[in-house]
């Protein structure tokens, strides 16, 4: 058996070459669709840039801002690639890129980004959540959905055909799950289980989400130890569920490490973590005997958490998290698991 390799923006790459790694990231996405109107009394602070006057109110209500959250115009790509090659200089190794289908990846700007910071990037496919595609996607039938995975990880992208997906993701769906998400995750089930690759599903903002996400993609074939179910900081907030979670056998993933709001807008009867908190979930799952299955990152998708506009960047993990990580119990083994060794089991080909 040969060595284990993943698919990148630039090319095949050892898995054993991706270090540090950020398992949910966006480099570049239209996210116009989840605009919130902002409190009567904050519209005056969320006008057409970002400055030091509304970073604070953006903090707390970021979709309120159409600039905040147009993430792929050329001040967001500017920044992104400042912010990456800090990111690297950090100890950064690679980005694992979930912009797919109904949200505009950018797979030139992937590959830019990779190529000025060293960076490794990695691509994703499938389709996110119902709200986002066009007539044409949801009228997409399953084997057209396997058709298109299939052809974007063993052939090359839509619109740039010299780029292979290493994974597919972020596969969205809302809650109630839609005829649509129900659709993507079965044709990512069949695509796993042909291709043995990766995936990465976004779910809907209720405890019961994840759980009848991962009941449609074992039932249609679909391997768990492959998986990674994201956003579990926002989704399953009782330590008892998401240890009931767990025991499915994917990849428990926090990835809104340096989102610390009082009011979530995408969903306001969710009381977010805080860092600390999100720490100490991981070290509950540590402690359980799942060490294996915890992936961590940022899924930054605005432009008031890069560095440039007052936020906390790519380099927040490495720079701030893990040193308070040690603090709070962890080993540096088991650190470098999580960092380095879940991603690249779970991104790894034959």
């Amino acid at each position: 058996m040969g060595e284990k390799y993943v698919e990148t923006v630039l090319g095949r790459a050892k898995a054993s070459e991706l270090g540090i790694t950020l398992t949910h990231e966006h480099l570049a996405l239209d996210f116009d669709k989840f605009y919130v109107p902002a409190p009567q009394l904050l519209e005056e602070f969320v006008g057409d840039k970002i400055n030091l006057k509304n970073v604070g109110v953006l903090k707390q209500y970021p979709y309120s801002s159409r600039y905040n959250v147009r993430f792929n115009d050329a001040d967001s790509a500017s920044a992104i690639l400042e912010d990456v090659r800090f990111y690297k200089k950090s100890g950064g190794g690679t980005i694992v890129e979930n912009t797919s289908h109904g949200i505009k990846r950018d797979l030139p700007l992937m590959q830019r980004a990779s190529r000025e910071s060293g960076i490794h990037v990695i691509a994703g496919t499938g389709h996110y959540v119902a709200l986002t595609q066009d007539a044409s996607a949801l009228a997409a039938t399953e084997e057209q959905m396997y058709n298109l995975m299939s052809q974007e990880l063993t052939v090359g992208c839509e619109g740039c055909p010299s780029v292979k997906a290493g994974f597919v993701g972020e596969v969205g769906s809302a809650w109630p799950i839609e005829d649509f998400e129900r659709r993507a995750i079965r044709a990512t089930a069949q695509v796993q289980e042909q291709l043995r690759c990766p995936v990465s599903f976004h779910p809907g903002r209720d405890p019961a989400a994840p759980f009848e996400i991962m009941r449609i993609y074992l039932e249609a074939g679909g391997n768990a130890s492959k998986a990674v179910m994201s956003h579990l900081d926002r989704t399953l907030l009782r330590n008892e569920d998401l240890l009931e979670f767990a025991q499915l056998g994917s990849y428990c993933q926090h990835d809104l490490f340096g989102v610390e709001c009082s009011y979530y807008q995408l969903h306001t009867p969710t009381d977010m973590p805080s860092d600390a908190q999100r720490i100490d979930r991981m070290g509950l799952l540590k402690d359980e005997g799942k060490l294996a299955s915890i992936l961590m990152s940022h899924d930054i998708h605005t432009k008031h958490r890069l560095m440039s506009f007052g936020g906390h960047g790519y380099a927040h993990i490495v720079n701030n998290v893990l040193p308070k990580m040690l603090l709070k119990g962890f080993t540096q083994r088991e650190i470098d698991t999580i960092t380095i060794g879940n991603p690249k089991a779970w991104l790894s080909f034959d």
